[in-house]
């Protein structure tokens, strides 16, 4: 490749090489982040469904109207949960962990599947 009277040459070939680089990498992580885009939409959903999770009758919510106060606020959950299985197994069954919770068993009792819990835990934990 002749740069002579091109000093700019080299470096607008290593740029475009790492754009097609970075563009190759941006689209193998896009299916993925829309996935959990997805997964997190539908963990929302389910989270404020009245006959489903219905969180909000219970847990202060940021944005949502006349949330409740029985249990403690959803806020800061990457802070108390730094383990997100741990907040997940508190969802399915939290009388594991506190027996004398008036949280029902959303997995245990058949309230919530598998699925639908994998969904509001992802959606809990961005909160």
């Amino acid at each position: 490749m002749k740069t002579q009277g091109k000093p700019w040459l080299p470096a607008l070939v290593a740029a475009t090489a790492l754009v097609a680089v970075l563009g190759a990498a941006m689209v193998a992580v896009a299916p993925s982040a829309l996935a959990d885009e997805a997964l997190i939409a539908k963990g929302k959903k389910l989270t404020l469904h009245r006959q489903k999770g219905n969180c909000m009758a219970c847990h202060h919510i940021a944005g949502v109207a006349l949330p409740g106060n029985i249990g403690p606020p959803l806020l800061a959950m990457k802070a108390r949960y730094p383990d997100k299985a741990a907040l997940r197994a508190d969802i399915w069954d939290i009388t594991q962990r506190n027996p004398h919770t008036m949280m029902p068993p959303f997995g245990k009792h058949g309230i919530l599947t598998d699925e639908e819990v994998d969904a509001i835990t992802e959606y809990i934990y961005t909160l």
